[in-house]
């Protein structure tokens, strides 16, 4: 099959091409943590550049070790044996579809990897809705019905993928969705995935309080429920790629450990030992580290209310962000200002005339497993921060970061352009051509 690359990425390389131009742009498309390295994770990495053994393909016991106390402190007691570490998230959740076999039910709206690689994998993945307030988690019902009917056509239904809390969504699923979705699993024999990488930041409230309770699958069905996690969002660490996964003590988990790591073992060999010296400190959980994080969640949830305030005020339909860096704005309210103002219809090309008309980046709902006549989109808000090193510590520090300046004029530009776009007195398009993905991917 042909393979294109990944919708984050291919806007985040339209939004550059666009500032290479000399366009004033608002980058809301990517979903990187925006937020720079914490010294003393600079210091570990450093301290580690002697290591360059390949070590054991499950990960280094230090880190296996580090990671399951990580989870042990969540109320999820684990082995450190049956944690396997790799580069990054992406290649173990690959690795772990390819194991597990079969057709995977994924949520939709979701990340949007997860289709994208069971289709590498020749898989037909089964899209089940969430409902509002519960992304990442697919109806329990819906789930239900939808596997008993592909079943009922020959096809094999093997597993289901969460996400909590929730991109592309930025909720957090309840506990008692989640647990009818675990009941639902153990009915129908499916191995839960839970993605679990954005866990750390459910945002803050002014008194320090979180917004959300997190409720892990493994909760409610720990024999079939698998973790995954890294430090890409909670450490904004993306450009280290280390990922780990916690598999179940069960039957389930240790079948799925011998096959991992034997594809483990015959595409990466191990992690990078210097990037697992300094992630086995990172999940101990020392006192700076959690300092950084906490703060780097209530950034992340004062800067994505006011991004969700100003859609509202736009006419957009928004579910209150409560976890990461995301929200899922809705102009099906305005749909039909839109479509006499400038001819749109589509997701796609109501995307396509925010990046091209204004340098605007954010993500069609299609792309998350929707319908292109659906109106939603992707915002991912953390690149607001600053554009240095210097004004991004200064944003974690702030005690107002809405009230810095360069965070401010990106605000204000968002409300500029939302009213620009819905003003009766814009100029009218007859016909609107949304960014063609193969076009705006092989930009990259």
């Amino acid at each position: 099959m042909t393979v294109t690359v990944s919708a984050t990425l291919a806007v985040n390389e339209a939004l550059a091409e666009k500032r290479r131009q000399g366009v004033r742009v608002l980058p809301l498309g990517f979903g990187e943590a925006g937020l720079p390295v914490h010294p003393v994770m600079r210091d570990r990495l450093s301290a580690g550049n002697g290591a360059n053994a390949y070590g054991p393909v499950a990960g280094s016991p230090a880190l296996r070790e580090a990671a399951a106390g990580y989870w042990e402190r969540r109320g999820l007691p684990t082995d450190p044996d049956l944690v396997i570490a790799g580069p990054g998230s992406k290649p173990l959740l690959y690795s772990l579809l390819l194991e597990i076999g079969g057709d995977t039910a994924i949520a939709a709206p979701s990340w949007v990897s997860y289709a994208a690689q069971s289709r590498l994998l020749g898989q037909n993945p089964l899209l089940v809705p969430t409902a509002t307030g519960q992304g990442g988690v697919p109806q329990p019902d819906l789930l239900h019905a939808a596997v008993t009917a592909a079943r009922e056509q020959g096809r094999t239904v093997n597993a289901v993928i969460v996400t909590v809390p929730d991109n592309p969504t930025g909720t957090v699923a309840d506990a008692e969705t989640v647990r009818r979705l675990a009941d639902v699993a153990r009915e129908l024999d499916l191995v839960i995935i839970s993605d679990e990488i954005y866990r750390d930041l459910v945002h803050l409230d002014a008194e320090g309080r979180e917004s959300a309770v997190v409720r892990s699958p493994a909760e409610y069905a720990p024999e079939r429920t698998v973790i995954s996690s890294g430090l890409s969002k909670n450490l904004a660490l993306g450009g280290w790629r280390i990922g780990v996964l916690r598999l179940p003590d069960s039957a389930i988990g240790h079948r799925l450990r011998g096959g991992l790591l034997g594809v483990a073992s015959e595409i990466w060999s191990s992690p990078a030992a210097p990037v697992q010296e300094a992630a086995a400190h990172a999940f101990a959980e020392p006192a700076a580290l959690v300092d950084h994080i906490d703060r780097s969640r209530r950034l992340h949830g004062i800067v994505a209310r006011a991004v969700a305030d100003t859609f509202t005020r736009a006419g957009a339909k928004v579910a209150a962000p409560n976890a990461a860096f995301y929200l899922y704005p809705d102009f099906e309210p305005v749909r039909e200002r839109l479509g006499a103002l400038h001819g749109i219809t589509t997701g796609p090309e109501l995307t396509g005339l925010l990046l091209e008309r204004y340098g605007m980046g954010v993500l069609p709902a299609v792309e998350f497993g929707e319908s292109p006549d659906t109106l939603r989109m992707r915002v991912a808000t953390s690149l607001l921060y600053g554009d240095s090193e210097e004004r991004r510590y200064a944003a974690l520090a702030a005690h107002d970061p809405l009230a810095l300046p360069w965070i401010r004029a990106h605000l204000d530009r968002l409300a500029e352009v939302l009213g620009g776009l819905l003003d009766e007195g814009a100029e009218h398009a007859t016909t609107v051509i949304p960014v063609r993905r193969e076009v705006a991917r092989s930009a990259q």
